[in-house]
């Protein structure tokens, strides 16, 4: 999974999570990605600036964040992730609740639905990561549903 920081022809900026770039780009261009502002799906990827933790230049570490620089970008932080993961959730239980749980059969019933042997409709199930990517490789879109922290207690 890789996130990407977005922005819509209005200047509205926003994150998305895709498998892959292949994903990202194959979504953009069947106009399904659309910024939750406004709904345009005139999307471009904004700059990035990756945050590496315990990064050391010529063997010293860098300094900690001032007091004040931690104290104003904590509850950013913990708002951000909090809000991404009740998004994780909606999504999630949006699939739940609207799809046929298939279990161990999705390769097989996604690959039937992918060849018009059936007929299509959202299912979700289990795969093998080794099974995910042959499903790739055959031009099935298939996306894991998010795993959250609360799902490991």
């Amino acid at each position: 999974m890789i996130l990407y920081d977005l922005r819509c022809e209005h200047g509205h900026k926003f994150e998305s999570w895709f498998q892959n770039s292949a994903a990202y780009d194959s979504q953009r261009k069947r106009k399904l990605v659309n910024c939750p502002s406004c709904g345009s799906a005139k999307i471009e990827k904004a700059i990035m600036a990756p945050q590496l933790a315990g990064t050391r230049k010529r063997g010293k570490a860098s300094p900690p964040p001032a007091a004040s620089e931690q104290t104003a970008a904590t509850p950013l932080v913990m708002a951000q992730e909090l809000e991404l993961r009740a998004k994780l959730k909606e999504l999630r239980d949006h699939v739940v609740k609207n799809a046929d749980n298939v279990g161990e059969q999705f390769p097989n019933e996604a690959r039937k639905m992918h060849y018009g042997d059936i007929e299509h409709r959202p299912i979700y199930g289990e795969a093998s990561a080794e099974e995910a990517r042959s499903l790739i490789d055959e031009g099935i879109e298939v996306m894991p549903l998010p795993v959250l922290p609360e799902d490991r207690n």
